[in-house]
């Protein structure tokens, strides 16, 4: 009990630290991610397959909670795959439904947490699979930004959400890059927020008011038939979560924020198992964490769990008191604004492909220091051959191309280790062949 409570004050330390140095920084790291949440949270409150008040309640405690605990900017995203599945059967998926596959996911993640199934994955998945994924996540977001959000716009019209506001949003991110402190993302948000105001007021829809927030308790679907089934929706999701949203997240978190302890992959894991354990009975969306939201929020400021905690605040306020009647006014949030948001989050998380070869986690050795008598255990960076940097990269860029040919994290994981393995085993017959001859007494018959 003793270590919990020393764990959290350090956290909490560090929280309060971050936030008075650089107070307008954590406020617009916590705005980094939106272009993720809102518009898959808009289009399932829609048409029906969540509860927008649930969510926002039960999203912003798990921003508090995570912020509190892991004292890092770690977001709390909708679950890609089953928000698009259901998005893409709306007919067919039902709250109930939708309830149900976010059961399934964190049952599934619970049961690889306390059978030790994640720390063991965490072994045996190659660095430059991981950092494939991550990278793959990272271009996936921007390709998402690109085809979804900015293409379909218009040059001109609308007034307030055109291609000619998403240049001028590009030009000041990318003329702010060096400017670390500038809070990008606040002033963006504003910006949009204004826009969706005005809209909503020239096109005489309701403005939000108070709605209090009244739980519901709904009986999830746990089986059912078709595509939009919440079986099939979990196993879409679930190679997704255990690698984007666990063990990415927990590999970007240590390259982003080297002086904060980064959180074990079970710590993460149970996380996300016990938010979809709770949250879904009540018809909020499924939710998990995720490395391409903490990229988000560490690119406009974030270095910290204040930030997430602010976010959070503000979230169960907004779904206290004002609920599903800002569905509205957040449908008008300009897509300009959003998509680069999107498109800076991508890059950000695009970049930690760079240190594959230098400074990865797993080029670093425990070396024995024993001068002087003394017995000093150390560690050293390895520098790899060029012919190992080749495969490395080789590795990881195949990771990437399995997750954009064919859109799905477990095709480009897949992918990837037999890349990973083919090496390895190439390596393996190249030595018998080499003993066989007896290159330890002479050349190498091989290489």
């Amino acid at each position: 009990m003793n270590s919990i409570l020393t764990h959290l004050k350090k956290r909490n330390r560090h929280n309060i630290k971050t936030f008075r140095n650089a107070p307008l920084a954590e406020i617009s790291g916590s705005l980094g991610d939106l272009g993720t949440l809102l518009p898959l949270m808009i289009a399932l409150a829609i048409q029906g397959s969540i509860h927008l008040d649930a969510t926002l309640v039960f999203s912003g405690a798990f921003n508090i909670l995570s912020g509190v605990v892991f004292g890092i900017p770690l977001p709390v995203q909708p679950m890609k795959a089953i928000a698009s599945a259901a998005i893409a059967h709306r007919g067919d998926s039902s709250i109930q439904g939708v309830a149900g596959a976010g059961l399934w996911v964190g049952a599934a993640i619970f049961v690889m947490c306390i059978t030790g199934l994640l720390r063991w994955a965490v072994k045996v998945v190659p660095i430059p699979v991981v950092k494939g994924i991550q990278l793959g996540a990272g271009l996936s977001l921007i390709i998402g930004a690109g085809s979804s959000q900015l293409q379909p716009l218009g040059w001109l019209q609308p007034i307030l959400d055109n291609r000619l506001w998403a240049i001028f949003a590009f030009l000041v991110l990318i003329s702010t890059q060096r400017l670390q402190r500038f809070p990008y993302a606040l002033a963006f948000f504003l910006l949009g927020l204004l826009f969706a105001l005005i809209q909503v007021i020239q096109t005489h829809q309701k403005l939000p008011w108070f709605s209090f927030w009244q739980p519901e308790i709904i009986r999830p679907t746990m089986i059912g038939d078709g595509s939009a089934s919440p079986i099939y929706m979990a196993i879409g999701q679930l190679p997704l979560t255990t690698l984007n949203s666990i063990i990415a997240v927990t590999a970007l978190a240590a390259d982003l924020l080297p002086d904060v302890p980064t959180p074990s992959v079970t710590s993460i894991g149970l996380s996300v198992a016990m938010m979809n354990l709770t949250c879904t009975w009540f018809g909020a969306m499924p939710v998990c964490h995720g490395s391409g939201g903490l990229a988000a929020q560490y690119r406009f400021g974030a270095r910290s769990g204040a930030s997430v905690i602010i976010l959070g605040i503000v979230k169960i306020l907004l779904g206290l008191f004002f609920g599903s009647t800002l569905i509205g006014l957040l449908g008008q949030y300009p897509k300009s604004l959003l998509g680069i948001m999107v498109l800076a989050a991508g890059l950000e998380l695009a970049k930690v492909g760079h240190s594959l070869n230098q400074g990865a986690r797993d080029l670093w050795q425990e070396s024995s220091d024993q001068r002087e008598g003394s017995n000093v255990i150390t560690r050293r960076l390895r520098n790899p051959s060029e012919e190992e940097r080749m495969e490395r990269w080789t590795v990881m860029l195949m990771t990437t191309a399995g997750i954009l040919a064919f859109k799905n994290d477990a095709v480009g994981f897949v992918a990837g280790l037999l890349c990973h393995c083919a090496f390895r085993l190439s390596d393996r017959f190249i030595r018998k062949v080499n003993q066989a001859a007896g290159a330890s007494e002479r050349e190498p018959l091989l290489r």
